[in-house]
C-alpha cells in the first residue's frame, strides 16, 4: 500500500482556524495550539452572546420605554397595565421606536393609557 502524506489536509485544516482567529493578539492568531482553543472558547461566547442579546435588547426597550413616559406621570409597569387594560399591543421594540423617533404617537399612547388606569 502507497504512502498517504498528509501536509495538504493538515494545512487546509489550519487555514480555516487562523481564518477564524484572524484579529486575535499575539501567538493566538499565527501558532495552531494557541490559536486552536482560543478559537473554540470565542466560539462559545458568540453562541452564548448570541442568546443573550435578545435580553439585553429588551431590556434597553424597557429602560427607554420608561424614561419617556415618566414626563407624564407614569413609571414603566403603571404604563404597560395601563396599556392592557385600555386593549393596546404594541410590543416594547415598537414602543421604545416611537418614544425615540416619533414623540407625539409615543404621547398618545401614553394617554390613553393613563386614562384607562384612571377609569
Amino acid at each position: 500500500m502507497s504512502r498517504v502524506k498528509r501536509g495538504v489536509t493538515a494545512h487546509a485544516k489550519h487555514k480555516k482556524v487562523y481564518k477564524a482567529a484572524k484579529g486575535f493578539y499575539g501567538r493566538r492568531k499565527n501558532t495552531i495550539r494557541a490559536a486552536k482553543p482560543a478559537v473554540e472558547k470565542a466560539m462559545q461566547y458568540a453562541f452564548r452572546d448570541r442568546k443573550r442579546k435578545k435580553r439585553t435588547f429588551r431590556a434597553l426597550w424597557i429602560q427607554r420605554i420608561n424614561a419617556a413616559v415618566r414626563p407624564f406621570g407614569l413609571t414603566y409597569s403603571r404604563f404597560i397595565d395601563g396599556m392592557a387594560k385600555s386593549g393596546i399591543t404594541v410590543d416594547r421594540k415598537v414602543l421604545s421606536d416611537l418614544a425615540v423617533n416619533e414623540p407625539a404617537a409615543f404621547q398618545a399612547i401614553a394617554e390613553k393609557a393613563k386614562a384607562a388606569l384612571a377609569a
